[in-house]
């Protein structure tokens, strides 16, 4: 199990599931994907989006919600919504977590927010707009995890820049 894991809830739109895969792959995160999708698998826009990294994923898909508990019994999530009571840097993300959104023109469903009001969390934005990008709200989730984590694994000193080569 990796110790982040996206699990994105009936995605509707090929392009947001293509740079989230391209975010997950970038990061060393799981995709986890709950059926129906809106689209296919070979869908030109994924492709444009981000199938070049898919055979960096680690991908699993599931027919249902109930199909994913079932296999994933005692996983620590949290469930980003606009609806959400807290802001998701009050929560601890503990490794292995998963992190869980919505399709893009409904989110999760409000009977699973109802009964995991604990586990809610939402991304701070002005009042009066519906949501943030389902690909930005992902990269940011996955960064506030790497961040409480020490961004471990992903940075290797020899490739950035000193600060004597920046002025050459």
């Amino acid at each position: 199990m990796k110790d982040i894991n996206i699990v994105l809830h009936e995605p509707e739109i090929p392009q947001n599931t293509g740079n989230i895969a391209r975010t997950c792959a970038a990061t060393g995160a799981a995709l986890h994907i709950i059926r129906p999708m809106g689209f296919e698998i070979d869908d030109r826009k994924l492709k444009r989006a981000g199938l070049d990294y898919w055979h960096l994923l680690d991908i699993t898909y599931y027919d249902s919600l109930e199909d994913f508990f079932s296999k994933n019994p005692c996983c620590d999530f949290y469930l980003f919504s606009t609806k959400a009571p807290r802001c998701y840097t009050e929560a601890e993300y503990r490794c292995p977590v998963f992190l869980f959104f919505g399709k893009e023109t409904k989110g999760l469903p409000e009977d699973l927010l109802r009964s995991n009001l604990e586990r809610c969390v939402r991304l701070p934005m002005l009042n009066g707009l519906r949501s943030l990008n389902l690909s930005n709200s992902v990269a940011v989730a996955v960064y506030e995890v790497l961040r409480q984590n020490g961004f471990s694994g992903l940075m290797s000193s020899s490739t950035y820049l000193t600060e004597s080569e920046e002025h050459e």
